[in-house]
């Protein structure tokens, strides 16, 4: 053991992780190089080959395998372990790590950033926008934003934002030469511009009104993965769009987007902050978690005096 240190263990166990060098070295803030050097010299200290590497690919030697089932737990508790006497200072301080879905991170997380940072200036944040649910613990999340029928059950998890309702909008052209659906079945004979996850999925229009559900796959006209050209796309004429309404509230407001089909778009329970319940939160995030109650707070007295 006198040949290792916390940061040999560190590093490999973030290669293993990932199974990417380039996300492991920006996870651990070292270089790419260096970090390559030190699992190098970590498996001829050990005298075996710990990964197997290509250009492309990282993957576990059995060695490896080995190795990582039983530092990745030690590693944990080491980290535990320095957390709860960082607990002891008063300011939080160190990295936050949060994952979060993109409609989450523009609408509501991102007012948030610069008014948090500010009262707590020793905290980095991490935010990494992404659709596809992860497992935080894992991906070396501190805490996920995600909307509550995605939650798990040993996850403590905290209301982020008022309730959210999806719009169904098109440019007041478009709606001028083409008329406005009464239904949403009506959408089926317009042009729509569609959502594609990475995942490769394009999930369906849903829409209810007094207890009754509809789903709709409408022609995609313009099928986007970036939410910017979607936006573009429908100012420029192109089709309906269903969206968050937070994307195109100031259209509607301003008039240059039509909102269509309002009462068959009730409102829903805004995203959760959530984090693993069996351990205590980093000081970061058990600031964030107040921060997050106090903003909320604020937001619904604003409400109340408006």
């Amino acid at each position: 053991m006198q040949d290792f240190d916390l940061r040999d263990l560190d590093a490999f166990v973030a290669v293993a992780r990932t199974r990417n060098f380039r996300r492991a070295a920006l996870e651990s803030r070292v270089s790419v190089s260096s970090l390559s050097q030190r699992l190098r010299d970590m498996e001829e200290r050990l005298g075996v080959r710990l990964m197997n590497r290509t250009t492309r690919s990282v993957a576990l030697t059995e060695a490896g395998e080995l190795l990582l089932a039983r530092v990745a737990p030690a590693m944990v508790n080491v980290a535990d372990a320095i957390t709860e006497v960082r607990g002891l200072r008063a300011e939080p301080s160190g990295r936050l790590r949060i994952n979060a879905p993109p409609p989450a991170v523009d609408l509501v997380l991102a007012p948030m950033i610069a008014p948090f940072l500010g009262r707590y200036p020793q905290v980095d944040l991490d935010v990494v926008a992404e659709s596809a649910f992860v497992d935080i613990v894992a991906q070396g999340f501190d805490a996920g934003v995600r909307y509550g029928e995605h939650l798990a059950q040993d996850m403590v998890a905290v209301p982020l934002g008022a309730p959210q309702r999806y719009a169904v909008v098109a440019s007041r052209d478009y709606v001028a030469k083409h008329g406005r659906p009464m239904h949403p079945k009506d959408l089926l004979t317009h042009a729509c511009i569609r959502s594609r996850f990475s995942n490769g999925v394009m999930f369906d229009w849903e829409f209810e009104k007094n207890g009754r559900l509809v789903k709709v796959s409408p022609p995609a006209k313009l099928t986007a993965t970036y939410l910017g050209l979607a936006l573009r796309a429908v100012h420029d004429g192109v089709g309906y769009w269903a969206t968050f309404e937070g994307y195109v509230r100031y259209g509607i407001k301003s008039g240059a987007l039509v909102s269509v089909l309002d009462d068959w778009c009730p409102p829903f329970d805004g995203p959760f902050l959530y984090y693993p319940s069996r351990r205590q939160p980093p000081p970061a995030l058990a600031a964030f978690v107040a921060f997050v109650a106090d903003w909320r707070k604020q937001a619904r007295r604003k409400t109340k005096s408006s």
